[in-house]
């Protein structure tokens, strides 16, 4: 590749000031787009942008150098995103939004996880939505790296006689309850009752809103090629302030080993305070689970399908159907040739679980109400 001003300048996406020469080739980071922000003294300076940017030409390398966004705004296709939304969706309830918290000093004892409930062999913990970000709030002044999981039915199946998902799932920081029948069983037993479901699909939300006010970086890792990037530049856009850490869409693919490199120094660079992953379960789990130490991101998190969602490749289920706990069915019904055999299998696993816990609470009375062999021979 030239190294000269002249063919760096003839690039409108390379700042002239970019050293060309150490950038890699599109064949090598492709699928890693460069987010770049201005230095700023506050995350919440006027001259932020409200939507992270596209560059055609990947920028990102260990020699990696800033372009300001001026040389590359003007440069950018109206058609280069698909419409942003400009409002929140409906099934976002709004919540009193904080004011900017003084830095704190790093510490490694404000997370402190709570009460939890045993639920088909997961401990979910008792948390509403608030506690959740609370918690996230601990975990990243505590500066430790940490991962959340959030637990649906297909989670509670696929973990169901998986010792290693199990072990992942023993060790995760929070455990969410991101499915209403697993809500449904804690309050029908006398482990504790979960006190809601916290979907990732709207915590999403509250994380881009409360990074915008306390100036948390997001890195958006995963789903299909240009997803994670509308569904990042469609949070920027709701939540004006919130930084981008950075946008990845590996291929579907085994990674070489020279791109998982590149991965990882993306991330280590990227100095972000969450990472939200979309792998797919239980993918994600593992893949966080065997990186999350190396890369040092405080809170890291498999989110599911809630890039889709936020990027409007997919659609949510309406409101009433959440309510009922009938989202699983609205989605089948969309999608049912990829979705009617994995809620086949879950609805298999429910019926399944339900009739084990049926005959436990049936021996369990039995057994109350049965005398001992000692007090039938006094008798």
């Amino acid at each position: 590749m030239p190294t000269s001003a002249a063919s760096s300048s003839a690039n409108p996406f390379v700042s002239p000031s970019t050293n060309v020469s150490a950038i890699p080739t599109a064949s090598q980071t492709a699928w890693i787009t460069p987010i770049i922000w201005p230095n700023s003294a506050s995350p919440l300076a006027p001259e932020l942008p409200l939507a992270p940017k596209l560059l055609t030409a990947p920028v990102v390398s260990d020699a990696h150098q800033e372009i300001s966004n001026s040389d590359v705004l003007s440069d950018v296709p109206a058609t280069a995103l698909e419409p942003i939304p400009t409002s929140v969706p409906e099934f976002i309830e709004p919540i009193e939004r904080p004011t900017p918290a003084k830095p704190i000093p790093s510490r490694s004892d404000r997370f402190m996880r709570g009460e939890t409930s045993d639920v088909w062999g997961l401990r979910i913990d008792r948390v509403r939505m608030a506690d959740t970000i609370a918690a996230i709030d601990n975990m990243i002044a505590d500066r430790i790296p940490r991962y959340v999981i959030t637990a649906n039915l297909n989670y509670a199946m696929l973990a169901d006689g998986d010792a290693a998902l199990q072990k992942i799932t023993d060790e995760a920081s929070l455990v969410l309850a991101d499915g209403q029948p697993l809500v449904w069983r804690s309050r029908c037993g006398a482990a504790g009752p979960l006190p809601e479901r916290v979907a990732g699909s709207e915590l999403i939300y509250r994380l881009a809103e409360i990074a915008a006010v306390r100036g948390w970086r997001i890195y958006f890792l995963g789903a299909e090629p240009g997803v994670a990037t509308q569904c990042a530049s469609t949070l920027a856009k709701l939540y004006p302030g919130l930084q981008v850490a950075g946008v990845q869409s590996p291929p579907y693919r085994k990674l070489t080993e020279a791109e998982v490199q590149q991965q990882h120094q993306a991330i280590m660079n990227s100095n972000a305070d969450i990472l939200l992953v979309a792998f797919g379960q239980p993918k994600g789990e593992r893949w966080i689970h065997e990186n999350y130490k190396k890369l040092g991101v405080p809170v890291s998190m498999q989110i599911g399908a809630s890039f889709d969602f936020v990027a409007g490749t997919s659609k949510r289920a309406p409101v009433i159907w959440q309510k009922i706990g009938m989202e699983w069915a609205y989605r089948m019904f969309s999608d049912p040739a990829r979705l009617v055999p994995r809620y086949a299998t879950n609805a298999w696993f429910l019926l399944i679980s339900l009739l084990r816990d049926w005959n436990e609470f049936v021996n369990s009375k039995f057994d109350e109400s049965t005398p001992s062999t000692n007090q039938t021979q006094k008798t």
